[in-house]
């Protein structure tokens, strides 16, 4: 299959490991890796995405196996297997090294791959991020998965939804569309089989660290003791009336920082490189 185009975006497959990797290709200038949350797809980064390309940078977004064109097996892997994914996207592109940004479970893909390939990594974004070493409570991962099962009736989702990813007054419904349980199932899977600790720190990598303020799965506290955890490299920034899906509710805030994060962080290294 040829590369197409599909609103800004070109869609290109590249072929790594005895996987095929759908990309979302957007823009110029300095790449921007945006990988999205459990069970979801890159499109949901759709306003983000178009903010930062206008903004002056390439923005790639790898669909996770299983979702669009992107196949590859799902059974026995873990978060190094998907961080490994990312990383043969960004040299198959010459893109690195990248400022990647995690929603959610991206964000522990999105550590995985500093720890694992800091060469191609300049800086990583946590946006939503559970950092903690024990794995959402029971009752947490149940409104998870009803918010991703069709079969179920919508009145029912709208609620799990609400509680799970919205902040109050915010609309969920949006996110009644754009699930992929199996890929949800899949990726929980590899997270649960990846010891926390190995991914935890995002190597040495420089961290943007976006704290929704109304997250019942990543708490504002969390953020706080992460920066206290590693400190200077870590910066946190409170998304305002924002919950897990924080990049459907505050799209604009979080492009915006990640524009300034990045320029500030590229200007930097040009410092170092030339000093």
């Amino acid at each position: 299959m040829s590369d197409r185009k599909c609103g800004d975006a070109v869609h290109r497959l590249m072929e790594h490991d005895g996987a095929t990797i759908e990309v979302l290709d957007q823009g110029s200038g300095p790449a921007i890796i945006l990988l999205p949350s459990l069970g979801r797809a890159a499109r949901d980064f759709d306003p983000i995405a178009q903010r930062l390309a206008e903004a002056g940078f390439r923005v790639l977004r790898p669909e996770p196996r299983g979702i669009g064109d992107s196949t590859g097996t799902l059974e026995g892997i873990d978060l190094h297997t998907y961080a490994a994914d990312v990383a043969a996207v960004i040299e198959h592109h010459g893109a690195g090294p990248a400022f990647v940004v995690g929603h959610a479970f991206g964000n522990r893909v999105a550590r995985m791959l500093a720890t694992d390939r800091p060469d191609l990594v300049r800086a990583v974004s946590l946006i939503a991020a559970n950092v903690g070493i024990a794995p959402s409570p029971p009752h947490v991962r149940e409104a998870i998965r009803k918010s991703a099962n069709p079969a179920l009736p919508d009145a029912e989702r709208l609620e799990a939804l609400q509680f799970a990813f919205f902040a109050p007054g915010n609309d969920a419904s949006g996110w009644l569309v754009g699930w992929y349980p199996e890929v949800l199932a899949a990726e929980r899977l590899a997270g649960d089989r990846t010891p926390r600790d190995e991914d935890y720190a995002a190597g040495t990598a420089p961290v943007l660290y976006l704290q929704p303020d109304h997250d019942p799965l990543a708490h504002v506290e969390d953020a706080h003791a992460f920066k206290r955890a590693l400190g200077e490299r870590v910066t946190v920034i409170i998304v305002p009336h924002a919950s897990h899906a924080a990049i459907a509710e505050q799209p604009t805030f979080i492009a915006d920082a990640l524009i300034a994060y990045a320029r500030r962080t590229l200007s930097l290294a040009e410092a170092v490189d030339a000093g």
